[in-house]
């Protein structure tokens, strides 16, 4: 299993924050690979999404679901086909840490556990002479760039403009 946890600080308490990483269907502003999002639900436990990519020839649409919301503080999710993945966003309160001028902070959690080797062959149609295991190796380590990328540009959507956002990576695949 490879493992992604990265965070850093956004300077709003967790409850202005939540709202935001509750809109998966904003989601596609934030990456540079999802095209799209559809949901199948109310947004609460259970509500599956459609998460619809393209990367080179390739497209793919993974579908989510919601597995647990603690909110404002939580929210888990799981991959319900084709790849053993899940993972959650945690919001913790870090109001010490906020600079002069900013009132309050808090730190988001980024975390998603996934065997890239679970991934069914069948799930994407893949062109003459590619393998999947080609295509594992080289979506792999953009992986922890797209993740670094939503939490950028997600910080600069809650703050309402964009600043130099120092993450940290806690964990990230070999």
């Amino acid at each position: 299993m490879d493992r992604i946890l990265l965070s850093t600080l956004v300077y709003r308490e967790p409850a202005e924050i939540y709202p935001t990483l509750r809109a998966f269907t904003n989601y596609p502003r934030y990456t540079k690979y999802l095209e799209s999002v559809s949901r199948d639900g109310d947004g609460g436990e259970g509500t599956r999404y459609d998460l619809h990519f393209g990367w080179w020839k390739l497209s793919y649409t993974a579908r989510s679901e919601v597995r647990e919301i603690e909110a404002p503080e939580r929210l888990a999710w799981r991959l319900v086909k084709d790849v053993d993945a899940a993972g959650e966003w945690r919001v913790e309160p870090e109001p010490e840490s906020a600079p002069d001028g900013e009132a309050t902070a808090s730190r988001i959690y980024f975390e998603a556990v996934y065997d890239p080797h679970s991934a069914d062959p069948d799930a994407v149609s893949l062109p003459k002479l590619v393998s999947l295991d080609w295509v594992i190796g080289k979506v792999r380590p953009r992986l922890l760039e797209e993740a670094e990328r939503v939490v950028r540009r997600l910080v600069a959507d809650v703050e309402g403009e964009p600043r130099e956002v120092e993450l940290v990576v806690h964990e990230a695949p070999g």
